[in-house]
């Protein structure tokens, strides 16, 4: 009954930006921690950013100064500022995120994933 909805992806060129944006809905007691993650065919899946409900955040090295991630706690939103897009950031983004189903059950969560390609 939990679902993360992925919006934002799309066609860019190079050294433009795009903002990702998930959404978690349905029997939510809170949400921890939030990340995104990328995964391009015939590869693995890599962390690209995560954000801890204390909004602490860490992100992959190939992407550390042009990707900001944030989150809105009362929309249970998560967010990627995606700057200065290459087109080796080409991938499908999902959104993943920790969520409390009540004050002793935690599970994890994936979303759908949005795809994002940006062109030469």
């Amino acid at each position: 009954q939990v679902q993360l909805v992925e919006s934002g992806g799309g066609l860019v060129q190079a050294g433009g930006s795009l903002r990702l944006s998930c959404t978690a809905s349905g029997s939510i007691f809170s949400v921890n921690a939030m990340g995104w993650y990328r995964q391009a065919p015939g590869k693995q899946r890599e962390l690209v950013a995560t954000i801890t409900s204390g909004r602490n955040t860490n992100y992959a090295d190939s992407v550390k100064g042009r990707f900001t991630i944030s989150r809105d706690n009362a929309k249970n939103t998560v967010y990627l500022q995606m700057n200065s897009l290459k087109p080796e950031d080409t991938a499908v983004y999902y959104c993943n995120a920790d969520i409390y189903r009540s004050s002793w059950y935690r599970d994890n969560y994936w979303g759908q994933g949005t795809q994002v390609t940006v062109s030469s």
